[in-house]
């Protein structure tokens, strides 16, 4: 009983994420226990709790996954056309059902449409199996204790008091017990930076494949919602998840109005923003209000949640609103994350010297988004058991666009392709939906300049967290930060100050290996500080520190915005 004890202890310590349901198997011989926390959205009913189990006559195969399985239907059609699976629509359920299949095989994820991560047990042959999605969207962490054990679990805080040493489970990989061998399945063409692919882009393509990545995306059996920050990506989002609704076929309700949340500042940017674009779309429009008072009492929680000091100005107000979210009776909400990534939509990318430098630059960008956007929205909205979903990193879109000629991505302003608009960040997206005779956003949202989050919400957030962390880290301290910080020396006392706070949440030393580490510009990799000059020995993410970035002037909607070439 005192590995079941120990399991359940650790496992109520992600209850945030699950809070509907709570499951617990033990394997016969006691060796193996496995828990489950669950956010109930694919069949709410009982028949969906996990751990799930196939028993057989010598044993059983038992599973737990934190998913959404967006083809699963599909699946149950095709390579499971053999099983019944009558007694439940739950998603997760295929999962176990293809081990059955396949065995322990990279084959049971290859043919999963979604985001997943979770372990496998086989009580015959003794093994287990785990994995995490292409890119790491569902979170994972694995490590051992020092009597041996292998733990896992979707967050840190489930090892951080049981393991001796533990680091995230890396995306795109499975893990095989028997072998002790970790193998990677998802390895597109271009993951490999030396390759610079030369296809020119298919605006009709990337239209149709985004539809389909939202309409996919609107799968769930309970209310779902969508966060809305006024800028491209939410906006695409909301527009066409309002448009092309009732073309889901699994959706909770085709005929319902859709609800919108925004968060800021009053007078913030994107609460304009978002307003206007709410007014378009016919929305039921939430615009929830945050002060730099309430950002900074929710540091410790918002640490202790996301389990990084990265991306804690962009968490702060994702955090927030996730609470608004739930309060108002959503588990899921659509998001606009990985666009910026795979599209070259952050400012900095108006430096890139040359389209090949800014195609790797994309790939190291997405290759670390696990460790910033889809874990800050994952986690930041988990916080308060509520799910989100990001269409821009659906596969076939983002194999699509990361195989697009980085020319038709390059920012030139003086450069007008279309003869009206200037090949601004994120072109290849806005061009796309740039349709004036049936028009999903109005041309002055198509077609506004990039707002980081951290900034759209307000500049005082961002200023007011700067100002703080100044207060808090006396000189004396800094000077020695070199010292106390040897692995990730900051630059800046807004840095001190969140490394400070997270190793007080977190003061295991393996807590610190799971956060990615190095200077960044405007939100760039490490590999693109030489990009210019004046960026060196600098570390600051917000887009102000960009030449190219137009201030917003509060109490106007359209500021900010590329009118006819200009800013």
């Amino acid at each position: 009983m005192v590995n079941r004890r120990r399991a359940l202890k650790q496992s109520t310590l992600q209850r945030h994420r699950g809070p509907d349901a709570s499951g617990v198997y033990q394997s016969p011989d006691g060796a193996v226990v496995m828990c489950h926390e669950r956010l109930s959205i694919i069949d709410p009913s009982d028949a969906g709790t996990q751990p799930m189990k196939i028993e057989g006559s010598t044993g059983s195969i038992v599973w737990v996954v934190n998913s959404e399985i967006y083809n699963h239907e599909q699946l149950r059609e095709t390579e499971l056309s053999d099983v019944d699976l009558s007694w439940t629509s739950c998603d997760s359920a295929v999962v176990g059902y293809l081990y059955q299949k396949f065995g322990p095989s990279h084959k049971v994820v290859d043919v999963l449409d979604g985001i997943f991560c979770g372990v496998v047990y086989d009580e015959i042959t003794k093994e287990f199996f785990a994995f995490r999605d292409p890119i790491g969207i569902n979170s994972l962490y694995w490590g051992r204790a020092a009597d041996g054990a292998f733990w896992f679990a979707s967050e840190m805080k489930g090892l951080h008091d049981t393991c001796e040493s533990f680091d995230v489970f890396p995306p795109g990989h499975v893990y095989y017990s028997k072998s002790d061998k970790l193998e990677r399945f998802y390895s597109p063409t271009w993951i490999d930076t030396s390759i610079v692919p030369t296809q020119k882009v298919d605006y009709t393509r990337v239209k149709n494949l985004v539809i389909n990545a939202v309409v996919k995306r609107l799968m769930t059996d309970v209310p779902l919602a969508l966060y809305l920050s006024g800028g491209l990506d939410s906006s695409l989002v909301a527009a066409i998840a309002s448009r092309h609704l009732k073309e889901s076929k699994n959706t909770f309700d085709k005929n319902m109005r859709l609800h919108t949340f925004s968060i800021g500042i009053k007078g913030a940017p994107d609460l304009l923003a978002a307003r206007k674009v709410a007014e378009h779309l016919g929305t039921v429009h939430h615009e929830c209000y945050m002060t730099v008072e309430q950002g900074l009492d929710a540091l410790p929680d918002l640490v202790y949640h996301l389990e990084s000091y990265q991306q804690v100005r962009a968490a702060l107000p994702n955090y927030l609103l996730a609470r608004r979210v739930k309060a108002a009776g959503f588990k899921v909400v659509l998001s606009g994350e990985g666009a910026d990534e795979a599209m070259a939509g952050y400012l900095f990318f108006h430096k890139a010297p040359n389209p090949a430098e800014l195609h790797q630059e994309t790939v190291r960008l997405v290759n670390r988004l696990h460790y910033f956007d889809v874990l800050r929205a994952n986690k930041a909205s988990y916080s308060f058991g509520v799910e989100v979903r990001v269409p821009f990193l659906d596969l076939d879109l983002l194999n699509y666009v990361m195989s697009i000629d980085p020319e038709d991505k390059v920012c030139d302003m003086n450069f007008k392709p279309d003869g009206v608009h200037p090949q601004m960040e994120k072109y290849i997206l806005r061009k796309a939906f740039d349709v004036p005779e049936n028009p999903y956003l109005p041309e002055s949202v198509l077609f506004r300049q990039k707002e980081q989050f951290s900034d759209g919400i307000g500049y005082d957030w961002v200023d007011g967290l700067k100002d703080y962390a100044n207060r808090m880290v006396t000189d004396e301290m800094y000077d020695d930060r070199a010292d106390r910080f040897s692995d990730d020396v900051p630059t800046t006392k807004e840095q001190y100050f969140l490394q400070a706070l997270f190793e007080e949440v977190f003061p295991n030393p393996s807590s610190r290996t799971t956060v990615y580490k190095g200077p960044s510009v405007a939100c760039s990799t490490p590999g693109a500080i030489h990009w210019d000059p004046s960026w060196a020995n600098l570390h600051e993410i917000s887009g102000r520190v960009v030449d190219v970035h137009a201030c917003t002037t509060e109490g106007s909607p359209d500021s900010g915005v590329l009118e006819n070439g200009s800013i």
